[in-house]
């Protein structure tokens, strides 16, 4: 998702970072939108359900999402100085990618998927835009008080869901207030309850009922889900500018120091999440543990995973840097963009009701098998069309949008 110089480490991240996030967008696709959070809305779980579930909270949740954010808000930086480089504005021209980028998010949304990420990436960029002249130092503080702002916002929300429940449990609670509260939990928990019903019935029907049903969402989820996400993107935005200046993201360090690194991050946050999972697990899965681990009380924890995310592959990078894999996954690093657009293309075509109708009909414990095959297609793909073109078809799109005219693609001989 960038047109910022080539730096094989930042490839390489983003080729396993764009692999990373179809292990978590999966259940998305393939399934009711709470059984995102919660593996009950799909239905009685098994024991490879709730496997696939703990793997995913545990490790992907919020990680790869963040470890695109750091890669996003380090490019920011290089884009910009290669254009001030060249004598012209780099925070218009960066200001100008993302509007185009919200564009084609909003497309992205409408005809394809839900779960977009590319609108929140550029609403926080222009906010990132602010904070790119500060040191390392100051930029890892900003960012971590984003983080806390972000906390906050959750755990109020959470908080709030606690409260609604007290009121709705006391002697006093009327009976309204007992049945919206009995209606609210079972949405999040109920694979019978109707609204799920409808969800399902929704996405195995046609295109044109589903683009109804986000018009008529629209722009209170688009909202919420900017609250959810929006301060948290962008403190991840901040802390990759710093490692970016301080050499991190682009392999200045020496493998040790990013094996230590690695260990020590995952050594803070897999315990605890491990933990999370086990309280949710415990609880049956009930609405208010299960959806409290997995949007306020795991944010704590998903910004060292991040960091020990990008530490592990640099490691695994300096180590392996020959291998013919390496090469692949930079490949699909440079194709970001197309291989996340064309990733939604073709689960909804195999789940939503206009392509094979599969929506709801996969049990969460099969999804990693269309995870492997997602990442065996850009793994093939990716590399053999990087040797002829100079760019992704999305990310040809993107700049030719973002500089007012077409962009050559082919490769020059």
């Amino acid at each position: 998702m960038t047109a910022s110089p080539r730096i094989p480490a930042m490839d390489v991240l983003r080729g396993c970072a764009v692999m990373g996030i179809v292990w978590m967008n999966i259940t998305a696709f393939a399934l009711p939108q709470n059984a995102y959070f919660n593996p009950a809305v799909a239905g009685s779980p098994s024991a490879g359900d709730i496997a696939f579930w703990a793997v995913s909270l545990i490790f992907v949740d919020g990680k790869m999402r963040g470890l695109f954010a750091l890669l996003f808000g380090a490019s920011m930086l290089l884009l910009i100085d290669k254009e001030e480089m060249a004598g012209h504005d780099g925070r218009r021209t960066q200001m100008i990618r993302a509007g185009w980028l919200f564009v084609i998010g909003c497309a992205h949304f409408f005809l394809l998927w839900w779960g977009d990420i590319l609108r929140v990436y550029a609403i926080a960029s222009l906010f990132a835009l602010l904070f790119v002249h500060l040191q390392p130092l100051d930029l890892v503080k900003r960012a971590f008080l984003f983080f806390l702002l972000q906390f906050l916002l959750v755990t109020a929300f959470i908080g709030s869901l606690y409260l609604w429940g007290h009121a709705a449990t006391g002697v006093d609670a009327s009976a309204a207030t007992r049945e919206g509260f009995a209606a609210f939990m079972a949405v999040l928990s109920d694979p019978a309850d109707p609204a799920t019903q409808v969800e399902i019935a929704t996405y195995r029907s046609g295109l044109s009922t589903i683009l109804q049903t986000k018009l008529a969402g629209f722009p209170t989820d688009w909202l919420w889900g900017l609250l959810f996400n929006g301060f948290e993107t962008l403190g991840f935005m901040l802390l990759g500018m710093a490692m970016l200046k301080g050499r991190f993201l682009t392999g200045g360090w020496d493998a040790e120091q990013y094996r230590r690194t690695a260990r020590h991050c995952f050594l803070i946050g897999v315990p605890p999440m491990t933990a999370l999972a086990l309280w949710a697990w415990w609880s049956g899965f009930a609405p208010l543990p299960t959806y409290g681990a997995a949007l306020a009380w795991s944010l704590p924890f998903r910004i060292p995973l991040t960091v020990g995310w990008a530490a592990l592959i640099l490691w695994l990078l300096a180590r392996h840097k020959d291998n013919p894999l390496v090469g692949r996954i930079a490949a699909a690093g440079r194709m970001t963009l197309s291989n996340y657009l064309g990733t939604s293309l073709v689960m909804t075509a195999i789940f939503y009701g206009w392509g094979l109708g599969f929506f709801a009909h996969v049990r969460p414990a099969v999804l990693p098998l269309f995870v492997i095959g997602a990442w065996a297609a850009m793994l093939l793909w990716s590399q053999p069309y990087a040797t002829r073109f100079a760019m992704g078809p999305a990310e040809w799109l993107w700049r030719s949008l973002s500089q007012g005219k077409v962009q050559k693609i082919r490769r020059s001989g």
